[in-house]
């Protein structure tokens, strides 16, 4: 049976009510927590009375972002939550191997933490972790549309060094919620409860690529076993993650470079930001002129071009029945305080200055990607997502007041 803990906080605003059996109604404005069982429940039955709790005013803003695992989550969270200011870093005090990441700004839920089978029940029963029979959807639903409304949440911790269900770790609603992992648009109580979401596609050839570099190169693993794992991953990857970009607004895409004829080393890379038209609050990012179809080589006086070169390219285009704008970069660059070239030929990219692209880049330039498509398009993103967060926030206010005016 769920449980309900409702006790005085200085933290958060929240509004609950009580009803009872005589059906009087008291509604009251209080500084509530309400704190989740393991069936993330949040109405509680006590002497014949009924409370339930919502948000106040400061409802958090949730973006989604979906990838298989080793394909850039971990490093476009970081380029992400730079963006809002702040280090993010697991919360103090807490369980050491927790998968949450603060910020001042963002909180970063790794969905793995929702596993329902450890490391040792999914080898027992057959199946992945890709697998949805490996995961509680309903106690994900449950905890994100709580932190949603404002209300702190009991979240389960999936060890990944011991492949065990830790106990759970108390998460309170930040400005902005990120859950990554391999399911955020699986489910579609989930999916709807995202204000933006983010898929990474990795192509195939260029996933196997960083696989042998990393996996012959640092672990030492042969080329079979390599082959193997991939194979063995890859139908419940087809069926359970990869139709999950198809509702995604934003989708970056990485695919082998065209520069290099049989290319196979997967060093240089095609990246495309695949953006959706008419979602609310985003506005796709353009080069030269909005809605035209545009091939530009800008290798020259005022950018630095070694071989393959770089190649961009822009235009609309259908994604899965969606309109949709796309840019796309092929190659990568030599000089990244030259990418003012660059970003000084794109709109829409919701900077608050000239040049913050470039001085994000900069900024991370060890990160992986810093020369290419991949790190441009997720920083670029970032901003995207930083603008939308500041919309929602001036809607959320201004409706009140046109409420009270009305």
């Amino acid at each position: 049976m769920a449980t309900c803990t409702v006790y005085t906080t200085q933290s958060l605003n929240s509004t609950c009510s009580i009803s009872t059996p005589a059906k009087t109604h008291l509604g009251f404005h209080q500084r509530q927590v309400v704190l989740y069982s393991s069936t993330g429940k949040k109405t509680s039955k006590r002497g014949g009375s009924v409370i339930s709790c919502a948000a106040g005013d400061s409802q958090t803003v949730v973006i989604g972002l979906a990838a298989d695992s080793g394909c850039g989550k971990s490093t476009f969270m970081r380029r992400l939550t730079s963006v809002f200011g702040g280090a993010a870093e697991p919360p103090r005090g807490g369980n050491p191997d927790s998968n949450t990441l603060i910020s001042d700004t963002t909180t970063v839920i790794c969905l793995d933490d929702y596993h329902s089978l450890d490391r040792t029940g999914r080898k027992e029963k057959g199946v992945t972790a890709l697998d949805p029979r490996a995961n509680n959807f309903d106690l994900m639903y449950e905890q994100v549309k709580a932190i949603k409304d404002g209300i702190p949440v009991d979240k389960p911790i999936y060890n990944h060094v011991t492949g065990l269900l830790d106990p759970p770790e108390l998460i309170k609603p930040p400005k902005i919620l990120v859950i990554e992992g391999l399911h955020p648009m699986f489910d579609k109580r989930v999916r709807e409860l995202l204000d933006f979401s983010i898929y990474l596609d990795i192509s195939n050839e260029v996933k196997f690529a960083w696989k042998i570099q990393r996996d012959m190169a640092e672990r030492g693993h042969s080329l079979e076993s390599i082959k193997a794992s991939i194979e063995a991953r890859k139908p419940d990857f087809d069926a359970y993650i990869d139709p999950q970009k198809q509702y995604a607004d934003a989708v970056i895409e990485v695919l082998p470079t065209q520069l290099i004829p049989d290319d196979d080393e997967g060093k240089v890379l095609r990246v495309k930001l695949i953006m959706k038209e008419g979602v609310k609050h985003f506005s796709p990012v353009y080069l030269f002129d909005e809605g035209s179809t545009i091939s530009w080589i800008p290798c020259g006086r005022k950018l630095t071009c070694s071989y393959p070169g770089i190649k961009f390219a822009y235009g609309p285009d259908a994604y899965f029945g969606h309109e949709v704008s796309v840019l796309e970069m092929d190659g990568q660059f030599d000089r990244l305080d030259e990418l003012i070239y660059v970003e000084s030929h794109l709109s829409n990219i919701s900077t608050k200055f000239y040049g913050e692209v470039t001085q994000q880049m900069l900024k991370h330039s060890d990160f992986p990607g810093s020369n290419n498509g991949t790190g441009l398009f997720q920083t670029i993103v970032g901003l995207k997502i930083r603008d939308l967060y500041e919309q929602i926030v001036t809607t959320k206010v201004g409706t009140p007041l046109e409420a009270t005016k009305a």
